[in-house]
């Protein structure tokens, strides 16, 4: 069956007026030419439609020439087919192309090629570009504001002191962006940055050739200011005048930023009789960032900031300042090695109703014998913390406790390799923003899981210790890694997360009909992946379990934007439905449909066998299937409600998946979110966090 996709890429059956997971209009949508399954170019394999807008239709596709690698496939496709406007619209994307081939940036998409190709007697010009997985700032606000709330004045502040460096690079190349707001920008999944997408000057590109439609003899003229920015975000010369400068896109991210903090639209932000903005009573800031945002937002060009680096300096972030010692040994009389105990115990129980855990060697009675460097010249702590030993706050009851003993005159004598190795430490976790306290305890825990043979063992900043503090920075090194695919809010928040943290997001996937063990279950595939070496233990209340729920944290997000959660329905007289799509390493989703008691439900999985199946009952008793490899199961129901359907890929690379769900007899429209929640289950024989039989931690 033909499906129509939503400007956010959800599919929805062909005969849909609204999209049934966002609720965008979809009455005139319309079934194009390019379908799935067809093959451009004999290399890009169309999988969906992602989005229509002023340029054109954008394809998510796979390239078969790179391992089936997704691309992004921009589509335009002149209304008049006159070998003039063909030829001109192919010489100006070929002039646009090599600009965009010029921005290699980590956070804008690759350009990969233009190509050109004839479908049904019709003449196509595509631009491909990289596939960015991630959700758009405009669909995160509504988002938010769907659940009552903004972005906040840290987020915003943080939003552009990641943006500000990538517009301070293309301007250095002379290439203005020319079109930034919320849709324009993506939010990756991989690594939470924002991507900027969709540079105006393709779009401009378009305006020119439409300009020429039935005048191919005229001289190229300006194209309609409307073409080249968002009403609203574009400043008002841009508008009128078609003229940009860098300043342009500042204006334009001033704009971008007022609109997430507020929740309005320009035009509602906008007075229309003098044509300022009126946003600030919408929302309190901190001086210094309103007035920076009003400063960017000037009607006057003039009295705006002329360049990226003249609003980062007028921000002047503490970014922390990494100063590489000298390679050769100072000239400091060595003193004693001396001793420092960094002691590691369990937290006290986050409730009361909390089971205790089950024996392990993490005991009251055991610690962590390290040696805390400090270098007396910068202040800074080489060993384990890496931080200022005399600004260490007081732990909290959640986080081990490490309290050092060092003179203040002592000063190492390292090896020019380890200095370094220890300051890239530093460097590190201060990028991943991870607290230093949790750090510490974390990278303590797994350092003495992977050698119980030195435990106890008193660790000095003596030459006899240097292989063994190389093999705590090894470890050190790795859990930074380990961490890094989690957002930087999760990251932000490891070493505070509670019980009560863990009932919540219970309660948040219940409202939606998703059950506890289905949001388990996709946290589960991320932990596992980096921490093997735990499944089956006890680990919820030792540190290397905030690891866990800081997964699982962001896999509740997930499901709430939707990136990770879809409702099936069936429409009047359909019995099956098919979902496919690709899993990222480590990813999954989960399905709702709601059927009757009484249904004979077929479910069938095409994947490999690193993707599990689980499927849940709406009562919450016994599961159908829990991360199971079997790809059939038959089953006439004898309850009836939401069941739940969770895919879950355990492999390191992306892996494509199809489930096909048959329920024969009257077919069961899913309404918008009013069934009555899933009841939340307490696990009372068993201390896992997760449905599977190998773990043993309570979440």
């Amino acid at each position: 069956m033909t499906s129509t996709f939503c400007s956010k890429g959800h599919e929805n059956p062909n005969n849909s007026r609204f999209c049934l997971h966002c609720g965008e209009k979809l009455e005139n949508q319309v079934t194009y030419g390019i379908q799935p399954g067809q093959t451009l170019g004999d290399r890009y394999v169309i999988v969906r439609q992602l989005g229509k807008g002023g340029f054109g239709i954008t394809y998510l596709a796979e390239d078969v020439n790179r391992f089936r690698e997704p691309c992004v496939l921009k589509e335009f496709s002149p209304q008049v087919q006159t070998p003039y406007v063909l030829q001109k619209a192919e010489e100006l994307f070929q002039r646009e192309a090599t600009v965009l081939y010029k921005l290699q940036h980590p956070q804008i998409p690759r350009f990969r090629e233009l190509f050109r190709t004839n479908l049904d007697g019709k003449e196509y010009l595509f631009l491909v570009q990289d596939f960015v997985e991630g959700e758009t700032y405009s669909s995160l606000l509504n988002t938010r504001l769907h659940q009552g709330s903004r972005f906040t004045e840290a987020e915003v502040r943080q939003l552009l002191l990641q943006l500000l460096p990538v517009l301070e690079y293309i301007h250095s190349l002379g290439v203005i962006h020319r079109d930034i707001s919320p849709d324009n920008l993506i939010l990756r999944n991989l690594d939470q940055l924002p991507i900027l997408i969709d540079f105006g000057g393709v779009k401009q590109v378009v305006a020119i050739v439409a300009s020429q439609y039935y005048n191919p003899n005229a001289a190229p003229v300006t194209p309609a200011a409307t073409l080249l920015g968002k009403i609203g975000y574009a400043p008002p010369e841009q508008m009128q005048t078609g003229l940009v400068e860098p300043h342009s896109d500042l204006y334009a991210l001033a704009a971008t930023i007022v609109v997430l903090l507020t929740g309005k639209q320009p035009q509602e932000l906008i007075d229309s009789y003098n044509l300022t903005w009126q946003w600030r009573r919408f929302v309190n800031l901190s001086p210094t960032m309103g007035a920076v945002l009003d400063k960017m937002l000037s009607h006057i060009p003039s009295d705006r900031y002329q360049s990226a680096r003249q609003v980062l300096l007028a921000f002047n972030p503490p970014l922390p300042s990494v100063n590489f010692p000298p390679t050769q040994p100072v000239s400091i009389p060595q003193p004693e090695p001396t001793k420092a105990t960094v002691s590691v115990s369990p937290p006290p129980p986050l409730s009361p109703s909390s089971p205790p855990p089950t024996k392990t060697w993490w005991t009251p009675g055991k610690t962590f014998l390290v040696s805390l460097i400090v270098v007396t010249a910068g202040g800074l702590g080489w060993w384990g913390t890496n931080n200022l030993v005399q600004n260490r706050q007081e732990p909290t009851p959640s986080q081990p406790t490490a309290s050092p003993t060092v003179k203040p005159s002592s000063v190492p004598q390292f090896s020019a390799e380890e200095r370094a190795r220890k300051q890239r430490l530093l460097a590190r976790r201060l990028q991943l923003d991870v607290d230093s306290k949790f750090y510490e305890s974390v990278v303590n825990q797994v350092f003495w899981d992977r050698n119980p043979s030195v435990s106890g063992r008193d660790l000095t900043n003596s030459p006899e210790d240097e292989s063994l503090r190389a093999r705590w920075d090894k470890v050190a090194a790795e859990v930074l890694e380990k961490l890094s695919p989690m957002s930087i809010q999760a990251r932000r928040q490891l070493g505070t997360f509670t019980q009560a943290e863990r009932d919540r997001s219970k309660v948040e996937v219940n409202n939606i009909n998703v059950g506890s063990r289905s949001l388990y279950d996709l946290g589960d595939a991320p932990f596992f992946l980096q921490f093997p070496e735990y499944r089956g233990k006890n680990f919820i209340e030792q540190p290397i379990g905030q690891v866990w729920q800081g997964f699982v944290s962001d896999k509740l997000s997930a499901i709430l934007a939707g990136s990770a959660f879809q409702r099936i329905s069936f429409d009047s007289g359909e019995e099956g439905k098919t979902v496919s799509g690709t899993l990222k390493a480590a990813n999954g989703k989960v399905f709702i449909a709601k059927l009757l008691k009484e249904q004979k439900m077929e479910v069938k999985l095409q994947a490999n066998s690193k993707v599990l199946l689980s499927i849940y009952t709406p009562s919450g008793s016994n599961p159908f299937l829990e991360d199971s490899t079997q790809r059939t199961f038959f089953k006439t129901l004898d309850e009836g409600g939401y069941y739940e359907f969770v895919v879950v890929s355990t492999a390191s690379e992306s892996v494509d998946y199809q489930l096909t769900i048959t329920a024969e007899g009257s077919a069961v429209p899913t309404p918008i979110a009013t069934a009555t929640p899933i009841p939340i289950t307490t696990p009372t024989t068993t201390t896992t966090p997760t449905p599977t039989p190998e773990i043993t931690a309570t979440p």
